[in-house]
């Protein structure tokens, strides 16, 4: 059939396009691709990741050696965990920039249980716990006193932040529990912490994906007047949100801290917690609210991860990966917006 002979179907926008059809009545094959990847928001990020990739193996061969894969593993490990969470929030059109300063306390709290005389295994627990008291605050705040979630988690930030500073005493000390085979198995093994991360993200993906809880969560971030009349618990829905990330970031903190073996005090959240926010958006989610994917989250941090060991391995100024990933967030925002009134235009 030609393209000329394809009539506009009756009530179709005069702005929706038209699509070209094969012999067959049906889309012809690259068109199928293109609306494929209009609709699938993780394309965009695997095609420009594996680009990225060749470029990298093609420049040195020490890219691709074991030691290196393992070194990409463990920095991206944190970003997956706490991006996956973040995805959570995205969806409701919150954010939580504490996430990331939760995740450097954590360690600290079980540290100090642990010199108060409790076992260690004990004190994660109760810094765990911990962790989830940070996220009902965070929580409670935004939704019951009606402050916005940016202000409130960059004020859990500092707060946290001083905690530490002030507990500590500015002295960098030892995490316990990075021995025998628990240590390998929850920090010091080689794998481990990305094994851990990609465990958290599938189960995350269940939770917003397969499960009532995941709908009530897209419904809210979609429309949340209309989920609210429609008997959807919205607040309650979002003070869950904020406490799973907070739980899933102060575990992989302990995670990291039995890896790297020490705690220093002077670090700051706020940098941590923007690469996460950085893989979500690159990965295709909506800072907008209704649309996320933990999947998509998870290659952008594979492709944040690659793209930082691939500049120290070529010799590349470590300055330069900021302004990358500054230019990384203005075009794939650029892309999310045109992908998005692309699919509506399809859909009418």
């Amino acid at each position: 059939m030609d393209q000329a002979a394809v009539s506009t179907p009756e009530g179709r926008s005069p702005k929706a396009p038209v699509l070209p059809l094969d012999r067959a009545g049906r889309e012809s094959a690259p068109l199928s691709l293109l609306k494929t990847a209009i609709q699938r928001r993780e394309v965009t990020v695997v095609v420009v990741t594996v680009g990225v990739v060749l470029y990298f193996a093609f420049r040195t061969g020490a890219f691709y050696s074991v030691a290196n894969i393992i070194v990409i593993a463990q920095y991206t490990a944190p970003i997956v965990v706490i991006g996956a969470g973040e995805v959570l929030l995205l969806v409701l059109a919150e954010i939580d920039l504490s996430a990331g300063q939760t995740y450097l306390t954590a360690p600290w709290f079980a540290y100090w249980f642990w010199s108060a005389g409790i076992p260690v295994g004990i004190a994660i627990l109760i810094a765990l716990a911990l962790s989830l008291l940070i996220g009902f605050v965070n929580g409670f705040f935004t939704v019951r006193l009606g402050v916005p979630s940016l202000i409130v988690t960059l004020g859990t930030l500092y707060t946290l932040f001083g905690l530490v500073l002030v507990k500590s005493n500015y002295q960098q000390v030892d995490m316990p529990g990075g021995t025998g085979t628990a240590g390998k198995i929850f920090g010091i093994g080689a794998w481990s912490t990305i094994l851990w991360a990609l465990l958290i993200m599938a189960i995350i993906w269940v939770l917003l994906k397969k499960t009532r809880f995941g709908v009530h969560t897209t419904a809210a971030g979609g429309n949340l007047l209309g989920a609210a009349e429609a008997g959807i618990p919205v607040g309650r829905v979002k003070i869950w949100c904020f406490m799973i990330i907070a739980l899933v970031s102060g575990y992989a903190g302990i995670l990291d801290a039995v890896r790297i073996g020490s705690m220093n005090p002077g670090n700051t959240g706020l940098d941590i917690v923007l690469a996460p926010i950085v893989a979500a958006v690159i990965g295709g989610t909506a800072l907008t609210g209704g649309r996320g994917t933990v999947l998509g989250t998870v290659i952008g941090a594979f492709f944040l991860g690659v793209l930082e060991d691939g500049f120290n391995i070529i010799g590349v100024n470590a300055q330069w990966f900021y302004f990358a990933e500054g230019v990384v967030i203005l075009v794939a925002m650029a892309i999310n917006v045109q992908l998005s009134r692309a699919t509506a235009r399809m859909k009418r």
